[in-house]
């Protein structure tokens, strides 16, 4: 039977009486003189008391007795036996404070390692944090910057600590996230899937996009930045997201489910990529799919992804991104005539939204031949147009009420990514931001707390 705390309960409960007996003396003096009570200071000096409370009784709680003479051995990991060597103390920084952990440390005469059972049992191995407080510090830490983080910690949960180790501590549970999900990964190329069961989905979507992020110099050695001649000051992160859609309004457009967006993201090949947005999507029903579609931009490692891993889904181009491609002739066209860039907009656009794309790189091809100075960019835009053209059968996927705009990647690019990995003055190690990355996904796909209890169970 466990009896740490029982030699010391009558104490504890000493101590909290007198704790709240002089605070409520302090208190109720202060408002009988001044008649007046401040509830905000009343409520920090409430939970100030209760975090001195709470300390000491962990405190009493973390005092582990010497073992029984039948656990003065444990194994060790190079297969001979530790043994019991004496009670050693180490200072955890919990959720209530500071507190002192006494517990048995064993030593190995054979390799010479030492190791604390109790310690793995607590969670709070190889960390002078404890697990509610590294909880925190993962939300905080992926959520803002680090030294932001910091402040909420002491403001929302009176707790102190370092902007270094709210940084150290978020990147690390985000590294272990991001090395569970290769795990996935891994086991999914073995096609070793779970099979997914759950009620049939009407319509569920794959999209995919690219945003840069700016990381540290070693990160971009040998790479060709956007300008001509000069090096590269960010690297890529593939985001994914994936959401499902059952009903659209009454003029036919489609409305996509409530909360039913998750995403993925990491810095990699697109090979790579492509692997982890398939497991996101099998997880979220993609075998049970009434209907499967794909969307993008014009980017070809996204339609190669799509064929390799999606092959027999509906494939749709961004239409506005398609647009915007035609704006670019325009305004190379007429580039000093706004007027005339418009014009011509209103027949080609007309073209484009109608799913006219052979009377469209007729149209441009035409352009081409009529202006050289311009030739090579309509000949060049006219084959992407012609290379997409199936993607572009707006009126039939607006017939199936399908979503034609890619808005829902667009905005995760920004919110997922750019809030947190883009504010001014960042600069990343892919490792890093990988790591935070990862974490950011599962908080906003509502998995931190399935992950937090399994890696207990593991």
């Amino acid at each position: 039977m466990d009896t740490r705390g029982k030699k010391t309960a009558a104490a504890i409960h000493e101590e909290i009486t007198r704790e709240i007996d002089g605070l409520l003396q302090v208190l109720f003096n202060g408002r009988r003189k001044t008649g007046y009570l401040d509830l905000e200071a009343t409520e920090m000096m409430m939970r100030s008391a209760m975090h001195r409370v709470g300390a000491a009784g962990l405190n009493a709680l973390l005092q582990f007795p010497v073992p029984p003479t039948e656990q003065l051995t444990v194994p060790c990991s190079c297969g001979h036996t530790a043994r019991y060597l004496e009670l050693r103390s180490k200072s955890v920084l919990t959720a209530v404070g500071p507190a002192e952990v006494s517990r048995p440390y064993y030593l190995c005469l054979h390799c010479h390692n030492g190791q604390f059972p109790a310690d793995v049992e607590l969670d709070i191995a190889h960390t002078e944090y404890s697990p509610g407080v590294r909880r925190m510090l993962g939300v905080v830490g992926q959520e803002a910057p680090f030294d932001h983080g910091r402040r909420q910690m002491k403001q929302l949960a009176d707790v102190e600590v370092t902007t270094k180790a709210v940084e150290r501590i978020a990147e690390t549970i985000g590294a272990d996230i991001a090395a569970r999900e290769r795990a996935e990964i891994q086991r999914a190329m073995q096609l070793d899937l779970p099979m997914v069961v759950g009620e049939p989905v009407p319509i569920l979507y794959v999209l995919m996009d690219g945003t840069g992020v700016p990381v540290v110099k070693k990160e971009t050695v040998g790479r060709q930045g956007k300008i001509e001649g000069q090096p590269a000051r960010t690297r890529e992160v593939k985001l994914g997201c994936v959401f499902t859609q059952t009903r659209w309004d009454e003029e036919g457009y489609a409305i996509r489910d409530p909360d039913s967006t998750t995403y993925v993201g990491a810095i990699e090949p697109s090979e790579e990529f492509g692997k982890r947005i398939y497991v996101e999507a099998w997880k979220r029903g993609w075998s049970r799919a009434h209907q499967r579609v794909v969307m993008g931009d014009g980017s070809e490692w996204i339609w190669n992804q799509a064929q390799q891993h999606f092959p027999g889904a509906t494939q749709i181009l961004d239409l506005y991104h398609a647009r915007e491609h035609l704006w670019e002739l325009a305004r190379k066209l007429y580039p000093h005539d706004e007027a005339e860039q418009k014009r011509w907009m209103m027949v080609h656009q007309h073209l484009l939204d109608n799913g006219k794309m052979k009377k469209l790189t007729v149209a441009l091809k035409d352009v081409a031949d009529k202006h050289p100075e311009v030739a090579e960019k309509f000949r060049t835009e006219a084959e992407y147009f012609r290379r997409n053209a199936m993607r572009m059968r707006y009126p039939k996927f607006r017939r199936q009420h399908l979503f034609v705009g890619s808005g829902v990647i667009e905005a995760g690019c920004k919110t997922v990514i750019g809030k947190r990995l883009k504010q001014s003055g960042m600069f990343w190690t892919v490792d890093h931001a990988n790591a935070i990355i990862a974490s950011r996904c599962c908080h906003l796909n509502h998995r931190f707390e399935d992950y937090w209890e399994s890696r207990r169970a593991a």
